[in-house]
């Protein structure tokens, strides 16, 4: 399984995705994807794409995934894709690429762009909340949380005081609850009225 790029990115992200769902949709019969559960069943999953491999690199080239992803049944992969979301709509209307290869799925987003969002978005269906990196214009960690409402009443007004000079051509109200959501700076954001 080594050979075949078990730790890269892609392939942790979906065992995480199914070892959450697994975790918070008890309605469904979830396979067990722990490496060792792998290995026992490698005839079930890997075996099919198997026949036309003859040597490592071909064998390296396969899209483990993928090969994971096809060893569900339909209901399930939708099920899955349902519970475990690639992206978050921000209140920005932007797609954030939710990143299932750490211990917590994890949002980063550019601060302005969760303006307007009062509590911590969920996946699972609203089961698991969501880490989220709230970064600067720039793009650099400013703040982690998963209690997004805490954050806004309370370390948002230090966050706000130091950022509005590094960046002041972006927006940072006093009331980021009831705020509109931006990627825009203040000049982008008048132009557009």
């Amino acid at each position: 399984i080594q050979v075949l790029g078990w730790s890269q990115p892609d392939c942790l992200a979906l065992r995480n995705k199914l070892a959450l769902a697994k975790q918070h949709i008890a309605n469904q019969d979830w396979p067990d994807w722990q490496q060792a559960s792998l290995l026992e069943t490698l005839e079930n999953w890997l075996a099919p794409y198997l026949s036309s491999i003859r040597n490592k690199q071909q064998l390296q080239k396969l899209d483990l995934p993928e090969l994971l992803l096809n060893s569900l049944d339909w209901s399930l992969q939708q099920a899955l894709s349902q519970a475990c979301p690639d992206y978050h709509q921000t209140p920005a209307g932007n797609r954030a690429r939710i990143d299932y290869t750490g211990e917590q799925p994890k949002l980063s987003v550019k601060l302005q762009e969760m303006f307007g969002e009062p509590e911590t978005p969920t996946i699972c269906h609203g089961r698991q909340p969501l880490l989220i990196e709230l970064l600067s214009p720039a793009r650099r960690p400013l703040q982690v949380t998963q209690d997004l409402a805490n954050f806004w009443q309370n370390a948002y007004v230090e966050v706000r005081k130091e950022m509005k000079g590094r960046y002041p051509k972006h927006p940072w109200p006093d009331d980021p609850v009831n705020a509109v959501a931006t990627s825009k700076t203040k000049s982008q954001l008048q132009r557009q009225r």
